[in-house]
C-alpha cells in the first residue's frame, strides 16, 4: 500500500465497510484548559452494528496531529486486543492518514508513533486506510468529547455510551 491510497475524505457519511470486515472509526479531543487529550474509537460490521467502543484519556499534546496519531495508535490497540484483524482504519485528519499510509519511515518528531502504528497494521490480516469528513466520523469525535469528564479509560462491547447514541443513530442512515 502505497502514499496514494489515502485521498482527500470525500465521504460525508459513514459508509459500511465490505462484508466479514469491519470498520474502525476514531478520532481524538485535544483539552487545552486541562492540559491532556481523549480518544474515542467505535468499530462496526457491514450492518453498522457496534462491535465495540472506547473512549479513552490522553497526554498533553503540542499539535492536534499529536493527538489524531496517538488516538489511531491506541484505536489500533484496542482493535487487536478486541480480536478485530481485518479493518478499515478511518479518521477525519487527513494528515494523520496519509502518514500512517506511506511506507517510509518518517522522520518528524512523530515519527515513533507513526512508526508504532505501522507496525500494528502489518500485524493485521487485512487493512484499508481511508480519510472522511469530520460529518461522518461523528460516533468517534462524540466519544473523544466525551474523555472531558472520565477518571479512567473505558470501553464496550456491542454498545456505546447513551451520548453516542444519537450520532449512531444518525450514521445508520447510511445508503446501500
Amino acid at each position: 500500500m502505497g502514499p496514494e491510497h489515502v485521498m482527500q475524505p470525500t465521504q460525508d457519511t459513514w459508509q459500511p465497510p465490505p462484508e466479514s470486515v469491519f470498520k474502525l472509526n476514531f478520532d481524538a479531543a485535544v483539552f487545552l484548559g486541562l492540559n491532556r487529550s481523549g480518544y474515542g474509537a467505535v468499530i462496526r460490521n457491514e450492518k453498522g452494528e457496534v462491535m465495540a467502543a472506547m473512549a479513552a484519556k490522553g497526554p498533553e499534546v503540542f499539535c492536534s496531529e499529536e493527538a489524531e496519531l496517538l488516538a489511531c495508535r491506541k484505536a489500533i490497540e484496542f482493535a487487536v486486543d478486541a480480536s478485530f484483524s481485518e479493518l478499515v482504519i478511518e479518521g477525519d485528519n487527513s494528515f494523520a492518514m496519509k502518514a500512517i499510509s506511506t511506507l517510509k519511515d518518517d522522520q518528524s518528531m512523530l515519527g515513533n508513533v507513526i512508526g508504532d502504528i505501522q507496525h500494528l497494521l502489518r500485524n493485521l490480516q487485512w487493512e484499508r486506510i481511508d480519510c472522511i469528513r469530520r460529518r461522518g466520523n461523528c460516533v468517534a469525535h462524540v466519544l473523544a468529547q466525551f474523555t472531558r469528564n472520565i477518571i479512567e479509560d473505558m470501553y464496550w462491547m456491542e454498545d456505546v455510551p447513551p451520548i453516542a447514541r444519537e450520532a449512531l443513530y444518525q450514521d445508520a442512515n447510511f445508503s446501500d
